[in-house]
């Protein structure tokens, strides 16, 4: 599909994925509005919504920088009066925009915890019931979050308990979301990396020095084009990127090595996937390896 008029709200898109994502649509024509909240350059945390404009603007795209933060209604509703003043309509809001603190019950203050809701589903939640007067005006409607399959084991909740629940309201509202949203013809998905994703926020936050066999955000900002690129019959998915690629034909995932050279199966594995995701991957990169392989 063509993404020439369309018009694209992203939050936390200063950099890392979100930026990746809202670069790759640009390159499709799409105007893209960064909402983040940070305007100011950080010599620990590079990109702000200024340098995300300007990527979008160098790839080919439209793009408006707002500074915001959408734990706050009124910011996120001047966010998005802008981007429908500034280019006459909204067709896809992508929630990017996540907070992350990974300790256990005991080390978690209670204001990281409250942090960690507020943005993940809270802010999901905000900024799509924001967003949605004008999405059930749009020609092609789309909501895209990036969150995770709910995989309800429990080694997932025995860690990380306050991140797991926040990632994991945000999948819960693609899934409301797409049945409530359905009468409108807004198709509501989530798309979640199989393995971790090489960003400056994850260099800040890794107590490791040696970096891990890691992708890059472009397996992101592809497989999120792809999902949005679907009918809007594809509806209420919790999609992991190499699953999304590989089922649309892309055999190698090898250019998205941040280290060159690196096998699929040594990269590192990202967290919340449960037995059935790493069975369907398998399974796709065994049928991608035969010479006379065919969806």
């Amino acid at each position: 599909m063509s993404f020439k008029d369309t018009v694209v709200f992203i939050t936390g898109g200063s950099r890392g994925i979100g930026e990746a994502i809202a670069v790759r649509l640009a390159r499709e024509g799409a105007s893209i509005a960064i909402a983040a909240k940070t305007a100011d350059a950080n010599a620990k945390l590079p990109g702000t919504i200024h340098t995300a404009a300007k990527a979008i603007e160098a790839a080919g795209g439209r793009a408006l920088a707002v500074q915001c933060d959408i734990r706050d209604e009124e910011q996120v509703q001047r966010a998005i009066d802008l981007t429908v003043a500034t280019f006459g309509h909204l067709d896809v809001v992508i929630n990017n925009a996540s907070a992350i603190f990974l300790e256990d019950t005991e080390r978690t203050p209670a204001k990281r915890y409250d942090l960690m809701h507020n943005i993940n589903g809270r802010g999901t939640w905000l900024v799509t019931k924001l967003a949605l007067p004008h999405l059930k005006k749009s020609r092609n409607p789309r909501v895209l979050t990036l969150s995770p399959p709910l995989d309800m084991s429990p080694k997932w909740f025995a860690k990380t308990p306050a991140y797991t629940m926040a990632k994991y309201n945000m999948s819960m509202l693609v899934v409301g979301h797409a049945a409530e949203f359905a009468k409108y013809g807004v198709a509501v998905n989530a798309l979640w990396p199989y393995t971790v994703i090489e960003t400056a926020a994850l260099n800040m936050i890794s107590q490791s020095k040696s970096k891990p066999n890691l992708r890059t955000a472009e397996i992101m900002a592809d497989a999120a084009l792809e999902v949005l690129s679907k009918p809007r019959t594809f509806t209420g998915n919790l999609c992991i990127d190499e699953v999304v690629l590989r089922e649309a034909g892309a055999r190698d995932m090898s250019r998205y090595a941040l280290t060159a050279g690196t096998r699929d199966e040594d990269m590192e594995l990202d967290g919340f996937l449960g037995e059935a995701d790493h069975a369907r991957v398998a399974v796709l990169r065994k049928l991608h390896s035969a010479p006379e392989a065919k969806l």
